[in-house]
Order: structure tokens, then sequence, then C-alpha cells
């Protein structure tokens, strides 16, 4: 029985492409500063910036804006040209006009610390490569997913240059013109012309110390906004609220047993990924001196402070609940997690036998003296601290032996397998270190054992690569890869029955203070918990859900698989994942992709997956059989580097153009792309999604995904591989809101259209679900619209940086977070556009990290059924129907599992299954 690996948790050419500059950066991504034209009340802002010269049909060419410093255009789309692909128009913008159809040819879990560059030009926002040195990046651990990717608080020299962001200004909103449809690209284009309000100044990438000047409100009796110096949440602060809503999980006494043990393993993961990450920044920082005042008031010696005072508290009350409640119950059927005291003499006797032939030949005892200074303590290794004397002489000596991460966790008592054949006895599993603790005689014969207790040590696992100076940036990942095992101690983990000398000995030899320091009882690092709950015993499980094929997919549940393709050319595809299934839908468009002859060429975004994805191999088929196939691999993908790395060079040798991301960039936006010759012309079929291409998290994660072949999306999708891959410096878009360049502007003005909306006494509301929450632009704006008298809800699973219904600040804002059986992972923007709701799905949160340093998309949703069945998710999931956390306006979370009258509050997921089951049924 091995460890399994911690969840929450994803081209290069063979001609070497040119290593990219802050120069060539600027040009690639162009301009952000927007020229805002007068728009209709009613209308969408355009989700696009600048121009690949593509024009929908019957639109009249736009006048192009120039980026200062931009390189050469591309070739653009002929003016008039209809491809092959087009299908039926749909509705234009607010219902003013048609827009094109679709047109042809084109994912442990588990969070994430770069620090923010600022760009010195203001007008171009060049993308000036951030120091690494600054960077601590993304963690995918078991419940968290990727919340670690996340800058730190900016350091002295860049706190002093940090423009501040003033509120954009209103989108003006003038009475409608019947009769004049705006054209596509006028609202918010680079490309479309200014007369109307000048574009933002001083519009920068924010930090986790920076907050955004806020204007005064123009609503009346309100005071000015930037009066509530207490408004952002600390971001460190607010993740380790999360952190104790999966510890308030496990201490649920309604959920199956192993649900709660595994819980209990989660928020190990994600505290040790934290710390890694987070706390090591923090403490990097204040070693150096750099500890600026951050958003939330507090300094990085502040932050820590209490991030060790309520770590050292939630720590205890985990361990408690293991002791005290989890594994009693366990024992109480037949599963138990037994001290060496416990077993009878048969079953040492194996035991002592297992030792001497599976355990024994492993170990190296490392002695401590003037000819063996303190040994290398890898980071999260389990360790023995034995102190020896020498029977002869009387001195004593310390040394250290590793618990081998390569042996099972814990060990089966022999007699007591779960498989057994007396089942009464049930099963007995025993920790590795508890047996090696018991013969620690066989490593040192001769010896007095005087003590020996266990420790563990987390480190900094900061990548640090000067990613515009390294020439090969996978050469440069590869070698920081095997430096960052080396980083410095960050926390100390030891038994709680360690002696005093013991522990100031660690103390001292790890360079730690007394503070850093945890005395837990034992046993140590409960991920292996998650041992545990692998075991299968159905009855201690949450009931068995298997995921159903998509409605518009529904016959791909036959033995002969649809036609996918087909399917997509009839109608759009909405997939709810992991109630729609993902091997059924995305997995089995790639296979059919890959398998096709008619296929041209497929591109893809790979964040997170695993070598032995259907995925890959499905890829591998498609390039081995002659398609031209483009996969954009981030392996800066926090703590999937090495992972990424290997299979992307799988890729390689099977011909796949691989292409490592972009410089001062991640990508991670989860984008599929299939180019398919047809009888009459190229056809390109989409998948914009939420989630990684990950086979094995897709069924634990809740995520999205749109299957498409619409036009819009088509171009939109080509123009951004194309600049993924190459150069697009006037790349335009017209149904995706692409990071870094128009996601934060494009939502702050949809948040001001709202606003307007209700000034004009329209209806209006906004309806946010999200991973995380803590960009201070987006939550003033939000602010402003709650003082507006606009509804917000917001869900949101983890990091949470706004305050809800504090009187005169965010009254009107109502803050809910959802955690349960899967992890919640979509994202979900809606705004009521008076009535003709305007909604998005795709990858980023409301972080600096997704809005500032990495390539997002969030694609349009224009097919009234899919807009009507995502307004009703995240309104029901805000709801007080529905069992969540509150976010309260002392900045406390409640647990509201009951009703006012004792009821039990509907759990979502639950709901969601049901109808998922219902579904299948009916086609029966």
């Amino acid at each position: 029985m091995t460890t399994p690996d911690a969840q929450n948790a994803p081209a290069r050419d063979d001609v070497q492409s040119p290593a990219s500059t802050p120069t060539t950066l600027s040009r690639l991504l162009g301009g952000w500063t927007r020229a805002q034209g007068a728009r209709r009340p009613d209308a969408r802002p355009a989700a696009h910036v600048g121009d690949d010269g593509a024009q929908p049909d019957g639109a009249e060419p736009i006048g192009a804006v120039e980026p200062a410093g931009a390189g050469p255009v591309g070739v653009a789309e002929p003016e008039g040209a209809r491809p092959a692909d087009a299908g039926p128009a749909d509705a234009g913008p607010g219902g003013a006009g048609p827009v094109p159809g679709p047109m042809s040819a084109p994912e442990a879990a588990a969070e994430d610390i770069e620090d923010d560059e600022d760009e010195d030009d203001v007008e171009e926002h060049v993308f000036a490569t951030a120091d690494p040195r600054d960077f601590t990046d993304d963690a995918g651990p078991q419940y968290e997913d990727e919340d670690f990717d996340e800058a730190q608080a900016p350091d002295a020299a860049l706190d002093a240059r940090v423009g501040r962001i003033p509120a954009p200004a209103p989108v003006p909103s003038p009475a409608p013109a019947p009769s004049a449809a705006p054209a596509p690209g006028a609202s918010g284009s680079l490309a479309a012309p200014a007369p109307a309000a000048p574009a933002p100044e001083g519009r920068r990438a924010r930090h986790d110390g920076d907050a955004p000047d806020a204007p005064d409100a123009p609503e009346a009796g309100l005071a000015p906004l930037d009066s509530f110096t207490d408004r952002f949440t600390d971001r460190e602060l607010t993740w380790m609220d999360f952190n104790e809503r999966v510890l308030e999980q496990a201490e649920d006494r309604n959920l199956p047993l192993l649900e709660r043990a595994w819980f209990l393993a989660i928020f190990s993961s994600n505290l040790d990924e934290f710390y890694m990450v987070r706390v090591a920044g923090l403490m990097r920082r204040i070693k150096a001196g750099i500890t600026p005042v951050r958003a939330s008031g507090l300094d990085a010696h502040q932050v820590v402070a209490e991030i060790t005072r309520r770590a050292k508290e939630l720590t205890a009350r985990q361990a408690a609940l293991w002791q005290e409640d989890i594994r009693p119950r366990l024992a109480e059927h037949n599963i138990e997690v037994v001290d060496w005291e416990d077993l009878d003499e048969t079953q040492t006797e194996r035991l002592t036998r297992y030792f001497r032939h599976q355990i024994y030949p492993v170990l190296t005892p490392l002695a401590v003296d003037p000819s063996h200074p303190f040994p290398y303590i890898s980071g999260l290794s389990l360790n023995l601290a034995v102190l020896l004397r020498n029977p002869r002489s009387g001195k004593e000596h310390f040394a250290r032996l590793k618990v081998p991460a390569s042996l099972p966790r814990l060990v089966t008592v022999p007699g007591r397998e779960l498989k057994a054949s007396d089942k009464a006895a049930g099963t007995a599993l025993i920790p590795l270190e508890k047996v090696i603790a018991r013969h620690l005689d066989h490593l040192f014969p001769g010896m007095d054992i005087l003590e020996h207790h266990l420790f563990r040590v987390t480190r900094n696992e900061n990548l640090e690569v000067e990613e515009d100076d390294a020439e090969n940036l996978l050469t440069a990942m590869e070698k920081e890869l095997e430096r960052r095992r080396f980083g410095d101690c960050v926390r100390l983990e030891v038994e709680d029955t360690i002696s005093p000398f013991m522990r100031r000995y660690l103390v001292r030899a790890l360079g730690l203070g007394d503070e850093d320091v945890f005395s837990l009882p034992a046993p140590l690092d409960l991920k292996f918990l998650n041992i545990v709950h692998d075991l299968d015993v159905p009855a201690l499980k949450y009931p068995r859900f298997v995921p159903v094929t998509a409605a518009g997919l529904g016959e791909a549940e036959s033995s002969s698989a649809r036609d996918i393709f087909a399917a997509m050319r009839t109608h759009e595809v909405l997939l709810h994942h992991p109630y729609d299934s993902f091997s059924t839908s995305v997995q089995e468009f790639v296979s059919q992709a890959a398998a096709d002859p008619a296929v041209l060429a497929i591109k893809q975004t790979l964040y997170r997956t695993s070598g032995d994805s259907p995925i890959v191999d499905a890829l591998i088929e498609a390039a081995e059989a002659g398609k031209q196939v483009v996969a954009i691999v981030e392996i800066k993908a926090r703590f999937d580097e090495e992972n990424n790395i290997g299979w992307a060079r799988k890729l390689e040798r099977a011909g796949v153009h691989v292409v490592y991301g972009m410089v001062g960039l991640k990508t991670h936006c989860k984008l599929l792309l299939v180019v398919r010759q047809e009888s009459d012309g190229l056809r390109r079929y989409c998948h914009v999604g939420t989630g990684n291409y990950h086979p094995k998290t897709a069924r634990g994660y809740e995520d999205l995904g749109l299957l498409t072949t619409d036009r819009d999306v088509a171009q939109d999708m080509t123009t951004l591989f194309n600049l993924l891959s190459g150069y697009a410096p006037r790349a335009r878009f017209r149904r995706l809101l692409v990071a870094p360049r128009t996601v934060r502007d494009g939502l702050i003005e949809r948040i001001e259209r709202e606003i307007e909306h209700k000034r004009a006494g329209r209806p209006a509301w906004i309806r946010i679900k999200v991973n995380s929450i803590i960009d201070e632009a987006c939550i003033d704006a939000l602010y402003r619209a709650s003082r507006a008298g606009v509804d917000v809800d917001v869900v949101v699973r983890g990091i949470c940086g706004i305050r809800a219904g504090v009187p005169g600040l965010s009254d009107n804002i109502r803050v809910r977070s959802i955690l349960g059986r899967f992890l919640e992972h979509s994202r979900i923007y809606a705004f009521c556009n008076d009535g003709d709701t305007d909604l998005y799905i795709g990858s980023a949160d409301l972080m600096h990290r997704n809005l500032d340093r990495r390539v997002e998309a969030l694609v349009r949703i224009t097919d009234p059924e899919m807009i009507e069945r995502l307004t009703w998710l995240v309104t029901h999931a805000a709801s007080d129907a529905v069992t969540s956390w509150w976010l309260e306006p002392d900045g406390s979370w409640v647990r509201h599992v009951t009703g006012p009258d004792g009821e039990h509050l509907e759990d979502i997921q639950t709901t969601l299954m049901a109808r998922a089951r219902a579904r299948v049924k009916s086609r029966d």
C-alpha cells in the first residue's frame, strides 16, 4: 500500500525560437490602454483588444490604433471573405444585430506565489519580466488546487514606484438608438475611436501590499470609499480561513467516516504547501528587511505572527480530532491504526521479519560528529532524531535516520489485512516509523538508545528562474528543480514528547527559532490518511457516483460512440464536470480528432495533466499520423514542473511541436482547437474550459467547458494560439476576454455598466463564482456597485479579500463559500445587463496572478439556455437554501447547514448528481 500523490488536484518547434525580451513582449502583447467609444446602455462591452485585421461578415473595417512599439501586422483575413464553416447567425450584442455563426478551420489538484513587477511604460504596459527571485508559485494540493501561484508583497524598491490604480471611468450610457446596431469591436477596443472618454491612466499591475486609490462615492450620504481603510482582508489570513473550513468538513459527523479522514489529509497537504510557498516567501522578505504595509494594513511581521498563531491552533485541533474522534470511530468499524504496544507476540515476530527483509536494507543511519556534519534534511521527509550513548566511553552521540519515502507509510499488520479470511478481526495498520523505531538496535548495535523522536522539516520550495536571461527556459527549469530542494527551513514539526535538549539541538542545527516549532502528538504528517481513505469500505464513503454523458452528446454512451464533430456542428455543448463525463466529452473529442483522417491540426494548452493521460497519448497518435500538433506546455506549473518536463519531452519525441509557455507569463488558459477538412472547406472545432485537461482530477473537480464551432470563438482561439506560439502584436478578440490584456478591464467595465443601469432605474445585479478574489481594483469596483444599490453575489471557494455586509461599504454584497465532495473549481461571471444577461466562463480568478501574470481566457456564453442554466447555478449556490459558509461583516465565516426551522439545507453537489442521474433515466 503506497501513499498516493496529493491531489485540491496540468512548442517548441524543432527550430528553437529566439529568446523573448521585454521589448518583444511589449510588442507581442500590445498596448493595454483602451480608447473608449460611446456605447448603448444595453450593449455588451466588446471582449477584445487590438486588431488582427479580421472583421465579421457585414461589419465595416475598424480603424486600427497602432500600439506604441508594435511590430509588423500579421496577414489579415480577407475582408468580406466567409469561410465554409459559416453557420446560422446568432443575436449580436444586446440583441442588436446578427453575429456570424459557426466558422470552419480551428486541468492535486491543488492553487502560487509570484511577485508583481510594475511596468515603467504605463501607456504600453510593457511586460518587463519580473525578478524570478521574487517568485514562488503554484501548488496543486488535494483541495487547494492552484491558490499558491500568487505574488507576495512587493519589495521596497517596487513599492516606491507602484502606480496607484484609479477606478476606471464609468461606461457612458446614452439613450439607445433603436435603429443603429453597434459595430462589432466598437466598445472598449484598442481599434475603436475614442471621442467619449479618455483611457484610464496609471493602470499597472498590483501587489498584495498595494491598494488602489478609490474615488469619492457619488452616492449621497456615503463616506468616500477610500475612507474604509480596512476594506481588504489579508490574502494569507483569508487562506487560513479557507483551510479552517476544510478542517470543519473533517469535524462534520454527518459525513462518512473515511471522507472525514480524507479531509484531515487535505488539511495537512494544504498547510504544507502554504508554508513551502507563501510563508517561505514572507520569511524571505523579512530576512531581507523588505516589509512594506500590505493592502490589508498589515506588514509581513504581523502576518507571519498571525499565521503562526492560527496554524498552531488549527494543527492542535486537527491532531485532537484524529486522536479523540476519527481514530476511535475507525476502530469501531474494525479499521485500526495501531502502535507497537498494541500488537501480540505473533504479530511482532512477523513484523520483525518484515523489517529485516523489506525495511532494514533501505535505511541509512547518519551520525553527527566532528567528521560527520549535521546532515541535509529534505523537505517534508519524516526523520528519527536518535540520541545514543557509547557504553564504553559514556559519550553521547546524535544520529539522524530518515524514514524512506520509497516504502509505504502504513504497514499492514500480518493477519489483519482488509481481505483476510477472518473478517471479524478487521484491518490494522501501523506507521512505518513505529516499526523502524522499535528496531533501532539493528541499526546501532552495541550502542545504548537513550531517546528517539520523530521530526519533520518544511523548506522554501521557491523556484528562481531568470527567465529573461535564460537562453533555454526548459534547461533553466531543470537546473532550478535540482536546487529547489535545498531551500531554507521554514517550519519544524516534532513530537510533543521530545526532550527539551533534543528540541533545542534541532532548532539550532536547522537555523530556526522557537516560534517555528510545532509540537504535536504522534503521528506527524496526517497525509497518510489518504491511504486509509483508499481502503475498500464503501459503507464509510460517499455513495458511488458515475458521471454521465453531457446532454448534447447523449448517444456517445452507446456501444458505438457518437461522432463528436457531428454533434458540435449541430449545436454548442455546455459541459459541467464531474456530473458530465470528461471521458465521453473532452477526452473523446481529442481521441476522435487524433484518429480522424480529415483532421489537419490539433492545438492544445496543457497546464496540469499526467504522462499516462489518454490526452497525451492522443496527441502523440495524431502527430505520428502526420497531423500538425501543437502543445502549449506550462513547465512552470507549481510542483508539476518535473512531471510536465517529462511528458513534454515525450511529446517532442513523437513529433509534437511543444511550446514552453511565454517568458514572464504562465499559460493557464484551457483551450483546445481542432482544424478539420470538410466537403465545404475547413472548419474549426473548439473547447474552452475552466479546468485542466487531466482525466483523473476531472472526476473530483467541479469545472465547466464549452464545445463549439462558433466562428468568433474559432477566430479568437486561432489568434490566441498564434500569439502563444509565435507573434501576434495586434491580436483582437471577439468572444474572449484574454489576460493579461482585457480580463480585468473587461470585467470592471461590466461592473460599471451595472452601476449605470441601477442609477437609471433599470434591472441590475452581479453574480460571480470563483476560486479566489483578492484583486483590489475588482473588489473596489464591486464595492462601488454595492454602494450604488446593485445586488452582488460572490461564491468563492478559497481566498477572499472582499468584505460582505459592511454598512456603507458592502451592504448589498453577499459572499458564500461551498466545500464538499468535489472541489469547486469553475469560474462564472454573470451581469444582468438590463435583462440581457452577459455571462462568461473561463480559467481566470480575480487575483493579481491571473489578471497580470498569466495568459487566461474567458469566453462569453451566447446560448440562452446555457445562460439560464449557469445563472441558476451561481444564483442557487449563493442562496440561503444551500449548505455553505457565510461571510459575516466582522470577517468571520459561519457554516449554515440547517434552516431557520431546523430543516437540513440542500447540498448543491448532491442536487446536481441527482439531476445527472435523472437525465440518464430519461434517455432509457
